[in-house]
């Protein structure tokens, strides 16, 4: 590895050494500094750091290129890497304990055991292997295999060359060289999370009833029946896209809206702030054949939200639903056998043997069927028993897909909104997200072009069982009669893969002024041009949307209207920081409290509290949970116990209107019972914690970095705010000290007729998760004083940068 310093790097500068052939980019690179360049025969790159520790990688080719991003991702994030590849090598039990919990970033399994089954179970079926072995467009591109080929040598020259210095894993033996098949596995990982990854639990624990095993998650007692009002409402909860830890608001406008007529987007993930579900940032450079910049998340090769010369676009987690059921009915002589059309056909049963730290070895079996694993329940409230007569299999297409880094290198490569369309289009790998994009001719498009499988409306009525009678309507969950073949799902002729639906069936909108979605169904994309007419698997419409989404809707069809826009406008957006939630029941909830008699309210344990005092802070609350705002914190505490205890009809006097979905339902029920339990619970608990109802809000949503506390505007899901932040409340730590998750890796982008797009950058979190690191933080200093990042995208922002660093790694033979 060659370092050279900043003198030089300005000479390069200054000669216009800057673009670099693509046969021969590395050799020029280093001619241009007076320096031989790296040699040997092996993978090499160029990487240039500018401000934060941003990497700047240039490459030959995508090999070379997958060699540098590896090489980087491990220079910054090698524990949480090396602990997810242990997730997907189904090593967990094994040097972590068979009881532990996973961090959720690659499965929501709840323990390492049921995660390490179900991970070693699909290595040793193969299933990777294939899928990689599968031609594209069904499997992934030539260049994708370069890329992961490239990416798993990066990561093992970074390791065999440097000394890991994170206490996370330092001297761990669990941080060990990869395999492009192990890249591959992380990805295979990455796409089913909405669909196997959420039903590890119970595909570890199905088993026939005469055999049903202790751990693992297994049930011992008796099966009870799916009660389907239950069901429906379990599965609704289920799927429910603003209760994940994975959400999103993106919007893109229209050059008709903006100063320049170019088109605006502003893109605000939110994603988990620990563990390998984080974003990572770079610029991906080979010279005539891809330049892009953006988050990618760790362990993919490619740059998954971000933006090129042309085109800029961002994610929000759909609403449409990724697997299906299949109820299926057993030979009544053998319950590991069901029928179709009334012959028998065998389950495939598939044993695995898990090693555990501190005892022996665990064995178990799983069952798959033609339509997938047999799985026991989806989450608490969904039970799936596997009695004598019944059993229910989970489809899930998107274990057949590994496209989705294929797709993400074609948005890299697009230079329109038409060009993202087409690259959704050839290449079909998102498994569960929305794409929203803008770009330097004007143009805006919000599509849902997701891999789902292929149930209309029409086989759902014809193939329902009763329990899907219940839960398709209620959440786009089908449970479809596994004994009849004609009930099996149908392909599209646009469809690269069978049993999904093609892209021609997407909810689509282009060029709307603006396009916006905050993990609600498309209905709303546009509130002047709703989209209807898709399958209930899609989502739902004419129904009530989420406080976060109303307030974005308001927020942008504003903007819209004012027009002029730039990208300082979307910077705004961005720390607007305004809740929905209270200019719609703040006042009125001031009115209430005032209004109770002698000031007081019985708690919910009892207790008569004195609320006098919170009051006039809810009445002089200025509406925004910026981290100055006083008042902003109590009613956040008051507002979450409100909604967790009172139904929308209670809560609200104008009910939900089809015909006005972002105004309503509206004006708050002052004489609803559950407001003086919750005023009175709020205010105890921060008499309690000691914390004045009207301190900052900034006092006690706060990160602690490198010892320093930082105070953090935004708020939570109930509140709808489009800055997301949840953090779990801990009173005696004082308040909200830790974000789990919300706004990311978050980008605002434009164009203003010049060769560069206008882009400013933030990741929340910071590039690195090692503490060691100048990287750890620096970032999340400035979100917590709002404040930016330019980006630079041409060579000569790059090469002007006063942080500028370049390392040239190479392998060693």
């Amino acid at each position: 590895m060659l370092l050279r310093t900043r003198p030089i790097l300005r000479r390069v500068a200054l000669t216009g050494a800057a673009l670099l052939a693509a046969t021969a980019a590395i050799p020029q690179a280093a001619a241009a500094t007076g320096e031989a360049g790296p040699s040997g025969g092996g993978l090499s790159a160029v990487i240039r750091y500018t401000e934060n520790g941003i990497p700047h990688i240039l490459a030959r080719d995508y090999a070379h290129l997958g060699f540098g991003t590896g090489w980087a991702q491990a220079a910054d994030q090698v524990c949480v890497l090396a602990d997810g590849f242990v997730t997907v090598a189904g090593e967990r039990s094994r040097w972590f304990g068979a009881d532990a919990a996973p961090d959720g970033s690659l499965s929501s399994a709840t323990r390492n055991l049921t995660s390490d089954l179900y991970f070693k179970g699909v290595r040793e079926s193969g299933a990777v292997e294939r899928l990689l072995a599968t031609p594209a467009p069904a499997g992934p591109s030539k260049d994708l295999r370069e890329l992961m080929r490239g990416w798993a040598a990066g990561y093992n020259a970074w390791l065999a060359q440097n000394e890991v210095t994170d206490p996370a894993c330092k001297g761990a033996g669990w941080v060990r060289p990869v395999t492009a098949t192990d890249v591959a596995a992380r990805g295979f990982a990455v796409s089913v999370l909405g669909g196997q990854g959420r039903g590890i639990d119970g595909i570890t624990a199905a088993q026939p009833p005469a055999a049903a095993p202790s751990g693992a998650g297994a049930r011992t007692a008796a099966p009870r029946e799916t009660d389907p009002a239950a069901a429906a409402e379990a599965a609704r909860d289920f799927f429910d896209t603003t209760r994940h830890d994975m959400g999103s608001n993106a919007v893109a406008f229209a050059g008709s809206t903006t100063a320049s007529g170019s088109g605006l987007l502003l893109g605000n993930p939110h994603y988990p702030w620990q563990g390998g579900r984080r974003f990572w940032q770079s610029q991906q450079t080979i010279p005539g054949e891809l330049n892009v910049s953006g988050g990618s998340l760790l362990g993919t090769t490619v740059v998954n939200i971000g933006f090129n010369e042309k085109v800029a676009w961002s994610h929000t987690v759909a609403t449409g639903t990724p697997v299906s059921l299949h109820q299926l009915t057993l030979d009544p002589a053998d319950p590991t056998a069901y029928l179709v059309d009334g012959v028998p056909e065998k389950m495939t049963a598939r044993t695995v043997t898990v090693p555990v730290a501190g005892g022996g070895p665990v064995t178990r079996t799983q069952w798959w069927t033609r339509y997938g694993p047999v799985v026991s329940h989806l989450g608490p409230g969904l039970p799936l028993p596997w009695t004598a007569a019944t059993a229910y299999a989970l489809n899930d297409p998107n274990a057949a897909n590994l496209r989705g880094s294929d797709t993400a290198l074609a948005l890299g490569k697009a230079r329109s909104v038409a060009g993202i369309q087409d690259a959704l289009r050839r290449t079909q790998g998102l498994p569960w997200v929305n794409t929203v994009a803008a770009d330097s001719a004007g143009g805006t498009l919000f599509t849902q072009s997701q891999v789902l499988p292929r149930i209309t409306d029409e086989l759902a009525a014809r193939c329902s069982t009763p329990l899907g009678r219940a839960t398709y309507p209620a959440s786009g969950l089908a449970v479809l009669d596994g004994a009849r073949a004609d009930c099996a799902l149908g392909s599209d002729p646009d469809a690269v893969q069978p049993g999904v639906f093609g892209p021609g069936r997407a909810p689509t909108l282009r060029d709307a002024p603006y396009a916006e979605n905050s993990n609600d169904s498309a209905w709303l994309a546009n509130a002047e041009r709703p989209l209807t007419g898709y399958e209930r698997i899609w989502g739902n419409a004419a129904a009530p949307r989420s406080l976060r989404t109303r307030g974005a809707i308001e927020d942008v069809a504003g903007m819209a209207a004012k027009g002029r826009l730039t990208v300082a406008d979307l910077q705004e957006q961005q720390f607007a920081n305004r809740v929905p939630a209270g200019d719609l029941a703040a006042a009125d909830a001031a009115k209430a409290c005032a209004a109770l008699p002698g000031g007081t309210a019985t708690a919910g344990n009892g207790a008569v509290v004195d609320v006098s005092a919170a009051c006039p802070v809810l009445a002089g609350w200025d509406r925004t949970a910026d981290s100055a705002s006083r008042g902003a914190l109590l009613f956040d505490r008051f507002w979450r116990r409100l909604t967790a205890t009172t139904p929308p009809k209670d809560l609200w006097l104008v009910p939900f209107s089809a015909a006005d979905p972002v105004r309503t339902p509206r004006t708050l029920n002052q004489a609803a019972p559950g407001i003086g339990r919750a005023l009175a619970d709020a205010v105890a608990e921060l008499n309690a914690a000691g914390i004045a109802l009207d301190a900052p809000l900034g006092e006690h949503q706060f990160v602690v970095r490198g010892g320093a506390k930082l105070p953090v505007g935004g708020g939570t899901e109930a509140l709808g705010v489009w800055n997301k932040i949840e953090a779990p409340w801990n009173a005696a730590a004082g308040g909200y000290p830790e974000v789990l998750h919300g706004s990311s890796h978050v980008q605002a982008v434009g164009w203003d007729g010049g060769r560069c797009p206008v882009a400013r950058t933030l990741l929340t979190y910071s590039q690195s998760a090692n503490p060691n690191s100048p990287y750890y933080a620096d970032q999340t200093r400035m979100f917590s004083q709002e404040r930016w990042v330019t980006s630079r995208f041409c060579e000569r922002d790059i090469l002007t940068s006063p942080k500028l660093k370049v390392v040239w790694p190479r392998e060693r033979r």
